[in-house]
């Protein structure tokens, strides 16, 4: 039988700039994971050595994780991933408070892990708002006023935009929240290892994580809790993560993440400088491409992050050609890419449909190298042209 080589194995170049919607694996953080596949296994809740000498990586697993964002180990709480995290927050949030009313507060462009739980919530007698963001990509302090003059239980706000990459002035917010009594989330899943987050300083009441997000394996985050909130447990079956999170530990994934975080954490700024030059280098010459744009503010916004557009052509025809050349990018949120709807984020921000779907994600990482760069600006002008040249939207009158 003849086998067919896998997608992109017959490239001479293979480009990836898709960070933002997973990360490789970093080797130093593989090494530090195998023993507890192969060696030390245990199940972290045994009482025998095999079981305490997992519980003792878990532990210092906690006070890693602890010691990057400026929380106390005991607020730090492992999980599946950032998705998990959100609905733990959210949906434990408003069961567990439900003294303080009925009212919830988000944006119209978080992820679908927010967005979709605010929207449960409603359908269970909660009451969900969902405030307006800015053409910039950005949250308004007067919105967050107006919305918090109702009372809401808690607000829910992202640090960054996982698809555009707008940073937002959640210190701000979170002061805000704070006087009016109503307890703050940020979904940081693009942010933790790549933005300075202190939830003491910044007052966080809660923040979620995944650690694929920064150079971690898939299938593990966490949820950092501050003490005082109150949080109801949404799945059950043990007592595991002090009662908030039943299932047996992923204690290989959670050692992982620590050390990925701590690497992170510890490279951060030379890394955003460096990944903020070759950024700023895509997008002015991406730019030079005629009817093109920038999706959100250019500032604030995440060291790696380019969200273009590009008039008169679809945005998916772009990814499959540029994959052709091995050139790996996104066309929105890798969770909901694969979608012909337009976006909901770029919706959020006034785009019209049709723009929607001439944009493309570009976000770099560690691998990336300024020849990398060069490359994709030497490749994506022509493409432009030859998608205009059969596109469907003949023109500027097709706007």
């Amino acid at each position: 039988m003849l086998e067919v080589p896998l997608l992109g194995a017959i490239f001479m170049k293979r480009v990836y700039m898709d960070h933002a919607a997973t990360t490789p694996v970093d080797k130093r953080v593989l090494k530090a994971m195998l023993p507890y596949f192969i060696e030390r296994y245990g199940n972290s809740s045994s009482t025998h050595f095999f079981g305490q000498e997992a519980f003792d990586a878990l532990e210092k697993s906690r006070e890693s994780v602890a010691k990057a964002i400026n929380a106390e180990p005991e607020e730090i709480y492992f999980t599946g991933g950032g998705t998990e995290s959100d609905n733990i927050a959210l949906m434990g949030v408003m069961h567990a408070n439900k003294e303080m009313g009925k009212g919830l507060a988000t944006t119209t462009f978080e992820h679908h892990a927010v967005i979709h739980t605010a929207e449960e919530l409603a359908k269970q007698g909660f009451e969900a708002e969902f405030m307006p963001v800015t053409k910039e990509g950005l949250v308004e302090l007067p919105t967050v006023e107006k919305a918090l003059k109702k009372k809401p239980v808690l607000v829910s706000v992202m640090h960054a935009n996982n698809e555009i990459g707008t940073i937002q002035p959640i210190g701000e917010i979170c002061e805000m929240c704070s006087s009016n009594g109503t307890i703050f989330h940020t979904d940081a899943v693009q942010t933790v290892g790549k933005e300075k987050i202190d939830v003491k300083k910044m007052n966080i009441g809660l923040l979620s994580a995944s650690a694929h997000k920064f150079y971690g394996p898939k299938g593990v985050g966490f949820l950092f809790k501050r003490k005082e909130v109150k949080v109801k447990p949404i799945m059950f079956g043990g007592g595991h993560e002090r009662g908030l999170r039943p299932s047996t530990v992923n204690v290989a994934g959670i050692v992982g993440m620590a050390e990925a975080l701590r690497i992170a954490v510890s490279s951060m700024e030379e890394e955003n400088a460096r990944e903020r030059k070759l950024r700023n280098m895509l997008i002015d010459r991406a730019l030079e491409i005629k009817n093109s744009w920038l999706n959100g503010a250019r500032e604030p916004r995440v060291a790696g992050n380019a969200a273009l557009g590009f008039d008169f052509v679809e945005g998916q025809s772009l990814l499959i050609m540029l994959s052709d050349k091995g050139i790996a990018v996104s066309t929105g949120s890798a969770c909901n890419s694969k979608g012909l709807k337009p976006s909901h984020v770029l919706r959020a921000i006034g785009l019209p449909h049709v723009k929607c779907h001439g944009s493309l994600r570009f976000t770099l990482g560690r691998s990336n190298t300024k020849e990398e760069v060069e490359y994709v600006l030497n490749v994506l002008p022509g493409i432009v042209e030859r998608l205009r040249e059969i596109s469907p939207l003949g023109g500027e009158e097709g706007l």
